[in-house]
C-alpha cells in the first residue's frame, strides 16, 4: 500500500476526530459536580471552605464553555495543540479547587485520573507524558500545600500523615499506571483500526481490478458486432470500387482500421474475459496467478505438487476470489523480498483440505517474532547487514497482516516456520531453507467442484424483474 493512503491512519490525525462539542459536555458534567460536592460539603456537613474562590475556580470552567460555545461552531474538531490545552486546563482547574479543599486530604483527589486517562486515549504519547507529569506535580504539591479542610466548630479534618504519603504514593503509581495501560490499549486498538482499514483497501482495489477486466470483456463483446458488419460493408465496398483506385483504397483502409480495433479488443478483453467468466481455476493455476507479478525479480521462483495428493491432471479447481489471489501475492512477494536466490510454491490436496507451502532460503523469520507474525504495524530493529542486503525494503508489518486477514476470511488456517537445512532436488548441494509459511483450508471452504461451491459451468443464470 502506498504511503499515501496510510497517511490518513496515522495517530496524529486521531486528535483532530474529537468534536469541541464533546468536551464542552464531558466539561459541563465536570462543573456539575463540583458545584454539587461544594454545596453538599457547605450545607449538609457545615465545612467552612473558601466559596468564593471555590466558585471563581468553577466559574472559570464555565467561562471557557461558555466561550467555546459562542466562539467556535459545533462541528469544530480540536486539533493535537487544543486537545492538549483543553485537558491542561481542566487538570489545573481540578488541582486548584482540590488545593482549596483539604488537597489530599480531600477524597475526591483520585479524579486527578480523569484527565490523564483521556490524554492517553485521544492525544499522542508526547503530550500523554506531558499530562501525567503535570499530574504527578500537581498530586506532589497538593500533598505538602493546601487549605485545611475546617467544620463549624473551627477543627480541621486530617488524616495521619502515613495515609497522606499512602495516597500521594497510590495517585502517583495510579497516574503511570493507568497512563501507559490506556496508552497501550489504545495504541493497539489503533493499529488493529489502520491495519484493518489497509486491508479493506488492498481487496477493493483487487475487486475493482475485477471488475475492470470484466467491464473491459463485456466491452469488447458488444463492440463486435459493428466492427464485424463495418469489415463486412468495407469488403463488399472494395469490390464495388475495384474500378476505382482512390475510392478502393479508403475501403481498404476502413477494413484495415476494422481490424486492427478487433485486435485490440482481444487484447483488452482477453483477462477480463478471465475474470468475468472463470470464477474458478485449476488450484496450480490460482498459484501461478498470484506468483505471477514476483516470479521475475531476479529469484527462481519454483512450483510443484506432493506427488502423493494424485497427479496433476487430478487437482482441484478452487474459487478465484479476490482475497485468496491478494493473500498468496502477498506471501510471495514477502519470500522473494527475504530469500537469496530460490522461493518454492508447493501445493498439496486431500480429500479433506487443500493446503499451499511457501518457502524460501533466507535468514527466515526472527525467532523471537515468530510467535508475533501478522500483527499489524509490527517492526523489528534490523542489522546493519540486513539493512545493506534489502536496502530497498521498509517493511511496516502489514504485508503478512493483510496476507493472513485475507486468507483467513477465506477459511485458511495460516501457520509460520523456520525450516531445517535440506537438500534441493537435482542439486547437489544442501541449503538451509528459510521462512515457511503454510496455507491450510478445509476442502468444502474452496473446492469449487464441492459443496456448495459446486456451481455447474455454463450455467446461465435466472433473470427475475
Amino acid at each position: 500500500m502506498a504511503n499515501s493512503d496510510l497517511n490518513m491512519f496515522t495517530g496524529q490525525q486521531r486528535s483532530n476526530w474529537i468534536r469541541l462539542r464533546t468536551m464542552i459536555l464531558l466539561r459541563w458534567v465536570a462543573i456539575v459536580g463540583q458545584l454539587t460536592a461544594i454545596t453538599v460539603a457547605q450545607r449538609m456537613y457545615d465545612l467552612q471552605l473558601e466559596l468564593g474562590l471555590c466558585y471563581l475556580v468553577v466559574g472559570l470552567s464555565v467561562i471557557g464553555n461558555l466561550v467555546a460555545i459562542f466562539v467556535f461552531p459545533e462541528n469544530k474538531r480540536l486539533s493535537e495543540t487544543e486537545n492538549l490545552a483543553m485537558v491542561l486546563f481542566d487538570l489545573l482547574q481540578l488541582g486548584a479547587l482540590l488545593y482549596l479543599t483539604g488537597g489530599l486530604h480531600n477524597p475526591f483527589a483520585l479524579l486527578l485520573l480523569g484527565p490523564v486517562t483521556v490524554s492517553a486515549a485521544v492525544l499522542t504519547t508526547a503530550s500523554t507524558v506531558l499530562v501525567g507529569a503535570t499530574a504527578i506535580i500537581l498530586v506532589t504539591i497538593l500533598s505538602q500545600f493546601h487549605e485545611p479542610l475546617r467544620t463549624v466548630q473551627g477543627f480541621h479534618l486530617r488524616i495521619p500523615e502515613l495515609f497522606v504519603f499512602g495516597n500521594w504514593l497510590a495517585l502517583v503509581i495510579a497516574i503511570m499506571f493507568i497512563g501507559a495501560y490506556s496508552r497501550r490499549v489504545t495504541s493497539e486498538m489503533h493499529s488493529m483500526s489502520d491495519a484493518l482499514s489497509a486491508t479493506q483497501m488492498a481487496l477493493s482495489r483487487e475487486q475493482k481490478l475485477t471488475d475492470l477486466g470484466g467491464v473491459v470483456a463485456a466491452a469488447a463483446h458488444e463492440l463486435g458486432t459493428p466492427l464485424a458488419t463495418i469489415k463486412l460493408v468495407s469488403a463488399e465496398l472494395m469490390d464495388e470500387l475495384s474500378d476505382n483506385p482512390d475510392l478502393y483504397e479508403d475501403a481498404a483502409l476502413i477494413r484495415e482500421q476494422a481490424d486492427r480495433c478487433r485486435d485490440i479488443l482481444r487484447d483488452m478483453g482477453r483477462a477480463g474475459k478471465d475474470d468475468l467468466h472463470l470464477r474458478q481455476a485449476p488450484l496450480m493455476a490460482v498459484v501461478t496467478e498470484a506468483a505471477e507479478p514476483h516470479a521475475h525479480r531476479g529469484k527462481f521462483v519454483h512450483y510443484s505438487h506432493d506427488p502423493d495428493a494424485g497427479s496433476e491432471l487430478n487437482q482441484p479447481a478452487i474459487l478465484r476470489k479476490p482475497e485468496i489471489i491478494h493473500g498468496l501475492r502477498n506471501l510471495v512477494q514477502n519470500a522473494v523480498d527475504f530469500s537469496n536466490a530460490n522461493v518454492w510454491v508447493e501445493t498439496d490436496w486431500s480429500a479433506e483440505t487443500i493446503s499451499i507451502r511457501i518457502i524460501d532460503d533466507g535468514l527466515g523469520f526472527p525467532p523471537s517474532l515468530i510467535g508475533r507474525i501478522g500483527d499489524p504495524f509490527m517492526r523489528k530493529r534490523r542489522s546493519t547487514s540486513d539493512n545493506q542486503q534489502r536496502p530497498e525494503y521498509e517493511g511496516m508489518g502489514l504485508g503478512l497482516f493483510i496476507a493472513k486477514t485475507l486468507l483467513e476470511r477465506s477459511g485458511a488456517e495460516l501457520k509460520f516456520a523456520n525450516g531445517p537445512e535440506i537438500t534441493i532436488p537435482n542439486d547437489a548441494q544442501t541449503k538451509k531453507v528459510g521462512a515457511i509459511v503454510e496455507v491450510v483450508w478445509p476442502r468444502d471452504a474452496i473446492d469449487a467442484r464441492h459443496g456448495s461451491n459446486a456451481v455447474p459451468i455454463g450455467l446461465n443464470q435466472h433473470i427475475t424483474n
